[in-house]
């Protein structure tokens, strides 16, 4: 995505100056979006909800193929601040390795935990899942900035973890299956590189599908792109230009990351469970775009008129995304929580709310709407409360 006209390669002491302004887009999107991972995370009934509120079955894809891949691209944005406002405080390069590889261990840590909960079966755990792989993103990509913050190594090392992706999906036999397009179907469910990789070092066990995981090892190659074209992004937000520049050029890239990510769906399938290098483009089209919108709504007014607030409709989007990681690990506790309280015999807690909910609503996939939308209430109550006591958890 050459569209962005990216900066010259920044030397390091030019990140030690002042300390970068808030943009209130940042939490605002990064709020939306743990709003919307809440609420298709807790269907009521997952068969039958909306189809917009479910990921889509292999290839192709769904709003809620969305969320993932976006708060991945916010996570590579806010280590580009992050790390400009810890330097300009006073820290160090090696103080802020370990903070990094501090972080990630605990986000990896939590992951394990909502992973497990509440039974901690250790025949059964998955350390795959989605902090996993955001605590491996973040580590691999704020050493990296830290190490080089310029831009030019950031794209190079994007571009090719997508082509390299590429060619290990559609070109590497795979090991008692054969050659993707000549002996087997590529992209295969079960006959692919990632989903027998995984099955190599863990038994059925321990996957989220038995025979393949959505954050298998390989795959979080090309999600490092996603977490890359976030840093990148962040150097341009962080640049001399000004806002309505930047807002046009993320505008831009972002609509040439969907038109790349269509035109590679051809030959290559957008695959939000192989995290495919088409569905990396796509996805990351679409989060910049949504940034490009949020950016338009949330910092330009305020930029235009320094009392612009946004305590309207905005609000409750702001408030989850202070706590953006307490809110989603509270989320995945409650919803484990739920699902392990019996009720009657054959019926947990959370099954007998939304049997509760279709007795009033008759309309199965509207009553999961209605569940859901009541989950993630619940879930913001409890962030509103931390956000009233200034209480914002980072990790």
């Amino acid at each position: 995505m050459t569209t962005m006209s990216a900066p010259s390669e920044t030397p390091w002491p030019s990140l030690t100056g002042a300390r970068p302004a808030r943009l209130l887009s940042l939490d605002f999107l990064r709020g939306l979006t743990i709003a919307f991972m809440i609420l298709v995370n807790n269907n009521g009934d997952e068969l039958r909800a909306y189809w917009p509120l479910k990921h889509a079955a292999w290839n192709g894809f769904t709003p809620t193929d969305l969320v993932f891949p976006t708060f991945l691209f916010l996570v590579g944005i806010s280590t580009v601040f992050s790390t400009a406002s810890r330097l300009a405080q006073g820290a160090t390069r090696q103080s802020l390795l370990l903070h990094v590889l501090r972080r990630a261990v605990i986000l990896f840590l939590l992951g394990l935990l909502v992973n497990s909960f509440p039974f901690f079966n250790l025949h059964t755990m998955r350390f795959y899942g989605v902090l996993p792989r955001i605590a491996i993103c973040y580590f691999v990509v704020a050493s990296l900035y830290l190490i080089s913050p310029g831009w030019r190594s950031k794209a190079v090392l994007a571009v090719s973890a997508l082509l390299a992706y590429w060619i290990l999906m559609r070109f590497v036999p795979v090991p008692g299956y054969g050659v993707p397009t000549h002996d087997i179907p590529l992209l295969d469910r079960d006959a692919n590189l990632t989903a027998w990789l995984d099955r190599q070092i863990f038994s059925a066990s321990h996957l989220y599908e038995h025979t393949r995981d959505p954050e298998g090892l390989l795959s979080t190659i090309p999600a490092l792109a996603t977490a890359l074209l976030g840093v990148l992004t962040g150097i341009w937000l962080r640049t001399q230009r000004t806002l309505n520049q930047k807002i046009t050029g993320i505008a831009t890239a972002g609509l040439s990351g969907i038109l790349l990510g269509g035109l590679w769906n051809l030959s290559f399938p957008i695959n939000k469970k192989l995290w495919t290098s088409s569905y990396v483009l796509f996805a990351g089209g679409l989060s910049l775009s949504l940034l490009a919108l949020s950016l338009f709504i949330v910092d330009l007014p305020k930029k235009q008129n320094a009392k612009q607030n946004h305590d309207g409709l905005l609000k409750p989007f702001f408030i989850f995304g202070t706590n953006a990681i307490v809110a989603y690990v509270f989320s995945e506790l409650l919803a484990a929580a739920l699902s392990s309280i019996p009720v009657h015999p054959g019926v947990n807690l959370q099954q007998s709310i939304f049997r509760s909910i279709l007795q009033a609503v008759p309309n199965t996939a509207f009553a999961s709407l209605l569940y859901a939308l009541a989950f993630v209430a619940v879930c913001w109550l409890f962030v509103a409360v931390l956000y009233r006591r200034k209480i914002f958890i980072k990790i």
